[in-house]
């Protein structure tokens, strides 16, 4: 299965996780306090991030949510946009070595 992820930068973390939570219904995946959050739907992976080298709003990257990627890639379109595939198990491997304290584990999409 295929799931769109989008990535935004913001300068209100915690402003945009209630928005974020009040427009998918559900609470996030993850949330790493003043820094980050994820929210994983049968529509849409979605994190955000408090980043300073982006403006708030800004994309930072898409890509997808592939439970059949045999590894995390990373590749450049046409517009200059970066594009990551990846299963719910490599983003968490990611999640969890920029963050070690974080421990996460996805949890099946409800």
């Amino acid at each position: 299965m295929k799931v769109i992820h989008l990535a935004i930068a913001t300068n209100e973390i915690d402003k945009s996780i209630i928005d974020y939570t009040e427009r998918l219904g559900v609470e996030p995946s993850i949330v790493i306090p003043n820094e980050y959050a994820l929210w994983r739907t049968r529509q849409i992976n979605l994190s955000i991030r408090q980043d300073p080298n982006c403006n708030p709003g800004e994309l930072r990257h898409l890509g997808f949510e592939d439970s059949t990627a045999d590894e995390f890639t990373t590749s450049t379109d046409v517009n200059g946009i970066l594009w990551e595939s990846f299963t719910a198990e490599q983003q968490a491997d990611e999640i969890n070595e920029f963050w070690p304290f974080a421990n996460y584990q996805p949890t099946m999409i409800a």
